[in-house]
């Protein structure tokens, strides 16, 4: 008995379940992939091994506290931390034993009250106490798109003799008798609804306090006198002479991509040369158009959209995007002709016997006209999208790009003609059928463009661009007439214009990039000279950082107007918001090591540079409706902080582990100061960004639980996110671990505990799929190499700092 409490107390007993519990979520979640999310939940997840893998969790945690007397040390926010994961365990334990969740199928003038639940063990039907009638079914799309804006269901409530007339909706959630109903899909003919059922009063109520728990006892944690984190502030200041020691640190090189072509066929050279005039090509840029997802945006902004799909770049030669697509309009027989379509997959090249690279639009096409890609094409759309090979998906993708292009020889896409009373709002492209308009307004869309185009094509010539100039005038003129009622707002409009002028986050990568460096070289200096104009050097590098910082808010919240969100609902924008909380985190470390800050902003570059690159979608789109919810707007901007300091910790201990390596064996007892210094913050950083991610994560469960009725379905992306908050927890607990403690081992536990954030972030995406996919990028795969080569630096980098071994706090 005693042996058993010793085992039950002890913090390595700790760190071997932890290490078991992340480890069986992380395959848990490969299982569900192969053989689905039934089998993985009885298997692994429900299964009674699962089960006692938790109560054994709880129960070391309770004998740990019992043992080293957590409660007479008043550490609260500890104590409150660790009692509310167990509340939440014994939530989720009740939810499983006695929730009820289904499905209920309603038409339009129907009523009933058969919810169907599907389990692990099968199919059955629940009656409910009381009946719902679906009035009317709603779907509301955006202007001129097929996406859907929101869906809603009008129904009639006889419960207990009274009828009651309620609405549901995504997000909105009717509660009945303690039965939840959610909006969770449609009949295809948009005249039946189908609603998510789900009853988990005694659960749902067990887990809430539970996660209100967590957060008091995150929020005392940052702020507790006797805390680890104030611990490890005071162990920081009690250092008179801060570390002055610069980074032996890595060159961060990008390669510059030079596309030349030494046989430059002369349409490419002749387009150039008859180039748009740039004035007129702005103001051509500045109309308004319809994008196929029904958002009203600037011509320039769909030029550039529609120039980075086509060619991968903003530019085609010296033509900027807005030259360049008014010139196709122009000149579409020349350009059909030009190799600017990108075509990187020479398999495919060789195949269609298309010029590598890039090839032209005609090259597409036999002699006959027929289509070269039809057959492979067809033979790649008859898989299932999970056995399409890398040559399937280059096919597909270049049809979308010949395809993109031949609508918009057919003068499509453009949309610039709103009309009044469209439904939904649509607009026209001059290439559509306008047989909708009549009386003036047919006559002016259907002859404007073709007027104006000609025009252009004479001032190409005369030099003289004033008639072009008038009709655009007059389109612009028409737009504001007519697109008010469609949601064409001029303001918007010129901001977003603005917005694509300014290429804020170019210049922030590039000033993050410079900067960054500048602060690494001065350091350096001021590690061999203590010289006070390297400090002054450093404190107006800073400055530049701050005003870089500002400028990068500034494209953050124009973004946000624009779209009419917050701007962390893709992949690219959570870049770009992690970019920014990484250098908030590296500001708040300013003063006290140069050197961490330094790191941050450095980072900050590294992370917009990812962002830029041609696999990373840009572009600005119209919000799912499960997205439209403020506990979404929260949950990710805390969870992308948290990746931020995540980030800042992975530097620090590869930077300590760097210099472990650099370092001569004899001289490392003299530098330990300085290494212990940077651990300090390193930790700093960890709890800050676990404390950060833990609360994002279960605020996510109440979005997931207001929005399709459970905070917890062990989705993929879910489920690694609580393998990075055990993963980060069993780093922070190290120190607990006396015999096992070093600065070596903590430093290279700090960067190895990155990849479940990476596996998070990217990994779930590319190797896994789920719910999130409104999170994914389909083109993710090209940054795998560079991982791998990160993780091969790693091991190099672990190997040679195990001298490091010996020094500890």
């Amino acid at each position: 008995m005693i042996r058993f409490e010793k085992i039950i107390s002890s913090y390595v007993t700790m760190a071997v379940l932890l290490a078991l519990y992340a480890t069986g979520l992380a395959a848990a979640t490969f299982v569900e992939k192969t053989y689905g999310t039934l089998f993985a939940k009885t298997a692994i997840y429900y299964s009674p091994l699962f089960f006692l893998l938790q109560a054994l969790l709880a129960a070391n945690f309770a004998a740990v506290a019992i043992k080293h007397r957590l409660l007479k040390s008043k550490r609260w926010g500890l104590l409150m931390v660790h009692i509310a994961f167990m509340v939440i365990l014994l939530g989720a334990f009740i939810s499983h034993l006695f929730s009820q969740e289904g499905t209920l199928h309603l038409r339009e003038g129907q009523s009933g009250n058969q919810v169907e639940i599907r389990t692990n063990r099968g199919h059955s039907v629940h009656t409910l106490p009381f009946r719902m009638e679906l009035v009317k079914f709603t779907l509301k799309r955006y202007p001129g798109s097929m996406s859907p804006s929101s869906y809603e269901s009008d129904v009639l409530v006889h419960v207990d003799g009274v009828t009651l007339r309620k609405s549901v909706y995504m997000n909105n959630v009717l509660d009945v008798k303690g039965y939840r109903f959610y909006q969770a899909s449609f009949d295809s003919d948009e005249r039946g609804t189908i609603l998510s059922v789900n009853k988990d009063v005694a659960g749902r109520n067990v887990t809430y306090t539970g996660y209100l728990m967590l957060l008091a006892g995150c929020i005392a944690c940052l702020i507790g006198k006797n805390g680890r984190l104030r611990t490890l502030y005071r162990q920081l200041n009690a250092r008179k002479n801060p570390s002055k020691l610069f980074l032996f640190a890595g060159l961060f090189l990008f390669s510059s991509y030079i596309y030349a072509e030494t046989d430059a066929l002369s349409l490419t050279d002749a387009v150039q040369q008859h180039a748009i005039d740039p004035a007129h090509a702005k103001k051509f840029g500045a109309l308004s158009m319809q994008s196929v997802n029904g958002r009203i945006i600037p011509v320039n902004t769909f030029a550039s959209e529609l120039l980075r799909k086509l060619h991968k770049d903003t530019k085609f030669g010296r033509l900027n995007a807005d030259q360049f697509l008014l010139s196709v309009l122009v000149m579409p027989d020349m350009w059909m002709r030009v190799p600017f379509i990108i075509c990187p997959n020479d398999e495919v090249a060789d195949c269609f016997d298309l010029t590598h690279g890039q090839c032209t639009y005609m090259e597409a096409f036999h002699d006959d006209d027929s289509y070269k890609l039809q057959d492979k094409l067809e033979e790649a759309y008859q898989k299932m999208p999970s056995a399409r090979n890398g040559f399937d998906k280059d096919v597909i993708k270049l049809d979308e790009r010949i395809n993109i292009f031949n609508q918009l020889l057919n003068e499509q896409l453009i949309n610039l003609y709103p009309k009044a009373g469209a439904p939904n709002g649509k607009w026209y492209a001059p290439g559509d059928d306008l047989s909708g308009f009549h009386g003036q307004d047919s006559l002016f869309v259907s002859h404007t463009f073709v007027w104006y185009l000609r025009e252009v094509q004479e001032a190409m010539t005369s030099g003289d661009w004033s008639q072009a100039d008038e009709l655009l005038d007059a389109i612009s003129t028409y737009q504001q007439a007519i697109g008010k009622e469609a949601g064409a707002d001029a303001e918007k409009i010129a901001l977003e214009l603005k917005y694509n002028r300014l290429d804020v986050f170019r210049w922030c990568k590039i000033g993050y990039l410079s900067l960054g460096g500048c602060l690494l070289i001065f350091s350096f200096l001021l590690f061999y000279k203590n010289k006070r104009r390297f400090k002054w050097t450093i404190r107006l590098l800073g400055i530049g950082v701050l005003l870089c910082f500002h400028y990068h808010m500034l494209g953050m919240g124009m973004r946000w107007r624009i779209g009419g969100y917050a701007p962390w609902s893709n992949s690219y924008e959570t870049m770009v918001y992690v970019a920014w909380a990484t250098v908030l985190g590296g500001l708040l470390f300013m003063r006290r090591s140069p050197v961490t800050f330094a790191l941050a902003t450095l980072f900050a570059g590294i992370i917009l540079f990812v962002s830029s690159l041609n696999w990373m979608d840009p572009q600005i789109n119209p919000l799912a409706p499960v997205l439209k919810s403020p506990w979404l707007m929260f949950h990710v901007a805390i969870l992308m902080a948290a990746y931020g300091f995540f980030g800042i910790s992975f530097l620090i201990g590869l930077t300590n582990l760097a210099l472990m390596s650099v370092i001569r064996k004899a001289k490392l007892t003299l530098h330990a100061p300085a290494l212990r210094e940077l651990s300090l913050i390193n930790e700093i950083a960890l709890i800050i960004g676990l404390i950060l991610m833990t609360i994002g994560t279960f605020m996510g469960a109440v979005w997931a639980n207001e929005s399709w009725g459970r905070y917890w379905g062990w989705d993929p992306k879910e489920t690694w996110a609580l393998v990075t908050i055990i993963v980060y927890v069993l780093v922070t607990h190290l120190h607990l671990i006396r015999k096992w403690y070093n600065l070596w081992l903590f430093n290279l536990a700090s960067v190895l505990a990155f990849a479940s954030v990476l596996m998070t972030y990217f990994g779930v995406n590319y190797f896994l799929s789920g719910m999130h996919s409104y999170g994914q990028n389909d083109a993710i795969s090209g940054v795998f190499t560079w991982l791998y080569a990160a993780g091969f630096i790693v091991l190099l980098l672990a190997v040679s700092a195990r001298k490091g071994k010996r020094l500890t706090h």
